[in-house]
């Protein structure tokens, strides 16, 4: 009981020096609940939208799944009209409905403004049904009854300012459907940001699925007393079991599920970043605990003067430890879920509708959030508790402070040294792999141990490093350069802990940065050696390119020739016996004008020619197979012929690497028209001379088709440049909040030194140092500080990303470029973040009263 006492007596008279602790621990548990919150949330709200839109009994095609994704051909698998009427014949079937769904649309209002989500949500075209009752209910107007009728969803209608009688288009494989609103449905649960639109059943069957006695679904209602379960086996024995993919609701929910993986994805991403803040809040409070233990040496060696063990001692600090914990983690649950709330709102103005209503608390995430902050906090802080119970009653005597363990840094030293060795020689061998997958292995070894070799040697090289900053950066200040470069120097460990917990989230920015820009700079020199054609025409989304948009495009003025670019998968048997499922490029013979291929052997061209087709130098060399060899390949979904190899071309580069090409000719042969691929780009070139009026006429011409992009080669270039820099903006959105909380560690470092050296400021005053020169020297102190930890961080990013880069090299992306903006931007930013880092506790020490600082113990 006193040693509660005490502890919780310490815990509330340090409450102010423990206080940015907390925040950390807050922060960091914030994130880990925020994100358990969000993601928990988004789960409940589909969870709630499939299972209210699953009939009793749904009977599909076999080849359908359940993502709903429509098939490159562009059109969604199809079963017979007569299915309904087999199916009401079934026992217990109250009621069956054809229904029609496609998601190979693009709606488009009077303006051609694409109406789909900007999120990534799907858009959604089918025919109105009763099924579809169970989670819409029509607001205003009227269903669709005719050709030119259509009804639209109120979250899609109020976004865009739609209303009864509004003119939109909805683009399909099959054709435009040019139609007015005859009506608004609204979601009776959460609609996650789909844009969904009806027609009259005939107008779905004709427009997306091209015939007039289809459907992509069927739905079954159960009779009172019949449960899903046997309904499903009574419509199988009248349609067959095997003959259509049949779920009950339940299965038809769980399957949808399943296809929402990105979920998880998404979640166990945020939580890799929330366990970096973790680690670089563990130095904050690892900072915190060494100095309050130092700080109050003579205490505790008077506590052991009166009779307290060193177990006591050391429980006490342990248990302020677990105070601390759990008020910050308290605090972090709460911060979670108000976290949580606002990227749900984020989430809602980014057009993903996310309601409170559905805010979903598990009670397993105040239990983990707690937990962590709990064990992480006393785990932290145990290596201060252990050094404070080893404090000895003649400790009482001394100054507060205690003298640095040589020994123990001797130890330091040798560990970090050999971690650090450890962790450059995977590096090495991850450089040096032939094969990507031995390589990531290598290098995430080599990552692991470099960053805990920098954390353990960190305080022998701040030695070093602070010194040599301190040249350019604090000796032009003087005397007061020279004494914060001591006050920097004058607890190594201490440095280099708070630096330490900079180096982390630095040390990933300038990775992936590093990676990301060598990804651009590999990619837009591939497309200058590769690429002759002007221009390039595809969907960001990945949806096929429609045939009247196909169509614009080669009737556009001033092209010398369009490409029609698709994949299909096919079975390839090799002369060696080997049978494996490949992606064989589809193309038109042009395609060997418009691509600039290295070739082993023939020609590029010779590939296209009727019963040709060219292969890649990696598979020539492991099947053996040579010029004029016969391969036999079976189109999946078509008819199985053989080809003769007429051209090898060199995998080398990054562009098209290891493809098989076949021309669309042979293709068109071998498979059925609705099995053969959209294609999912176009490539084009100018006549000579003309390349500004295609660009102008090719954008023109596609205008009407807002779901396309028409690229130059800069436009293609700066698109990679954009797509890679807005994904590196995500991930140090993330690493922001490690970054936090080391800027945190530097304000609290400067905060506990100032009151560590409390009565030596004063005696600095009393001699004449002014509160200008005092709060300079602090600001000097913090600044030198950020640097060696930012230089620490980016020296062993640089190194981290430069072994990635080799990795990237065996993929053919081969210019390694490290972005020296960026870098020199983040080092110079770091400067600035120390500088602010030090403003209050500068201030609070320019405040000092002179007197009672020199009186201070």
């Amino acid at each position: 009981m006193t040693v509660m006492k005490t502890a919780r007596r310490n815990f509330v008279a340090h409450k102010g020096r423990m206080a940015l602790s907390a925040v950390a621990v807050m922060l960091s548990v914030a994130f880990v609940c925020g994100t358990l919150v969000f993601t928990d949330t988004m789960n409940t709200t589909f969870d709630k939208l499939f299972a209210v839109t699953n009939s009793n009994v749904t009977v599909t095609p076999k080849e359908a799944d359940n993502s709903g994704e429509t098939p490159d051909t562009g059109k969604p698998p199809a079963l017979a009209g007569s299915v309904v009427d087999q199916v009401k014949k079934a026992e217990g079937v109250k009621s069956a409905e054809g229904g029609v769904s496609s998601m190979a649309v693009t709606v488009v209002n009077s303006k051609n403004e694409n109406l789909g989500s900007s999120t990534g949500a799907p858009t959604f075209a089918g025919n109105w049904t009763e099924n579809d009752l169970r989670s819409m209910k029509i607001i205003e107007g009227q269903a669709p009854r005719g050709p030119t009728d259509v009804m639209i969803d109120a979250d899609t209608a109020k976004k865009h300012h739609l209303k009864l009688g509004d003119d939109i288009r909805t683009i399909a494989v099959t054709g435009d459907i040019r139609s007015k609103i005859t009506g608004i449905a609204a979601f009776t649960v959460t609609n996650p940001g789909a844009t969904v639109v009806y027609f009259d059943t005939a107008t779905s069957q004709h427009k997306l699925l091209g015939s007039p006695d289809a459907f992509t679904h069927v739905n079954v209602t159960a009779k009172s007393g019949v449960s899903d379960t046997q309904l499903k086996q009574n419509v199988a024995t009248v349609v067959g079991a095997d003959t259509y993919k049949l779920q009950t609701a339940k299965e038809a929910a769980d399957a949808n599920r399943k296809s929402m993986d990105f979920l998880d994805i998404m979640k166990w991403v945020m939580l890799g970043f929330a366990a970096i803040a973790f680690l670089v809040g563990i130095f904050l409070i690892f900072n915190t605990f060494s100095m309050l233990v130092a700080q109050r040496t003579r205490e505790i060696g008077l506590m052991r003067a009166i009779g307290a063990d060193s177990g006591q001692v050391l429980k006490s600090v342990v248990i302020e430890a677990l105070l601390l914990g759990v008020v910050g983690s308290i605090l972090g649950v709460a911060a979670g879920i108000g976290l949580a709330v606002g990227l749900m709102e984020l989430m809602s103005g980014l057009g993903m509708s996310l309601s409170t209503e559905d805010l979903t608390i598990a009670w397993t995430t105040p239990v983990i959030g707690i937990a962590l902050g709990v064990v992480v906090t006393v785990i932290s802080a145990f290596l201060p508790a252990r050094r404070a119970g080893k404090v000895s009653p003649m400790a009482a005597l001394r100054e507060s402070g205690t003298p640095g363990d040589k020994k123990a840094g001797r130890i330091r030293a040798a560990l970090g040294l050999g971690l650090t060795g450890i962790g450059a020689a995977a590096l090495y061998l991850a450089g040096t792999a032939d094969a990507a997958g031995t390589g990531a292995q290598w290098l995430g070894l080599g990552v692991l141990f470099t960053l805990i070799g920098f954390i353990v040697i960190g305080p022998l090289l701040a030695g070093v490093v602070v010194r040599a900053l301190s040249a350019p950066v604090l000796r032009p200040f003087g005397s007061i350069g020279r004494l914060a470069e001591r006050n920097a120097l004058r607890n190594p460990r201490r440095t280099g802990a708070t630096a330490a917990a900079l180096m982390i989230g630095l040390a990933l920015v300038a990775c992936l940065s590093v990676v990301g820009s060598s990804m651009v700079a590999s990619a837009t020199d591939e497309l200058d050696k590769s690429v002759g054609a002007d221009f390039i025409v595809q969907s960001q989304t990945g949806q096929p390119v429609v045939p009247q948009a196909e169509e614009a495009l080669r009737a556009t003025q001033g092209l010398e020739h369009v490409t029609a670019y698709r994949e299909v998968d096919a079975k390839i048997t090799t002369s060696d016996g080997t049978t494996e499922i490949y992606g064989l490029g589809v193309q038109d013979p042009t395609y060997a004008k418009d691509i600039r291929r290295k070739m082993i052997a023939g020609e590029h061209a010779d590939a296209y020619k009727p019963g040709s087709m060219s292969v890649g130098s990696d598979f020539a060399t492991k099947h053996r197979v040579k010029l004029g060899d016969e391969l036999t390949v079976a189109f999946t979904g078509g008819k199985t012929t053989k080809l003769k190899v007429a051209a090898i071309t060199s995998d080398e580069g990054n562009l098209d690497k290891g493809m098989k090409y076949v021309s669309t000719a042979v293709a068109e042969a071998n498979m059925p028209a609705d099995k053969l691929p959209r294609p999912f780009m176009l490539l084009a070139t100018a006549k000579d001379g003309q390349d500004a009026a295609a660009y102008k006429a090719v954008k023109a011409d596609l205008a009407e088709y807002p779901q396309y992009q028409v690229f130059n080669q800069t436009d293609y270039k700066q698109a990679l440049k954009d797509q890679v820099g807005q994904l590196l903006n995500v991930v140090y959105a993330l690493l922001a909040l490690a970054i936090i909380v080391a800027v945190l560690g530097v304000v609290n470092t400067l905060a506990l030194s100032v009151v560590e050296r409390t009565r030596e400021i004063g005696l600095m005053r009393a001699i004449g140092l002014s509160r200008r020169q005092l709060r300079r020297m602090i600001r000097l102190e913090s600044v030198v500080i950020a640097l060696f930890g930012a230089l620490l961080g980016l020296g062993l990013g640089m190194g981290w990303g430069a072994t990635a880069h080799q990795l990237l090299a065996l993929q053919g992306m081969k210019i390694l470029e490290i972005p020296w903006p960026t870098i020199l931007g983040v080092f110079a930013g770091s400067a600035l973040v120390g500088l602010l880092a030090a403003l209050v506790p500068a201030f609070r020490a320019g405040r000092m009263n002179v007197l009672n600082a020199i009186a201070s113990e």
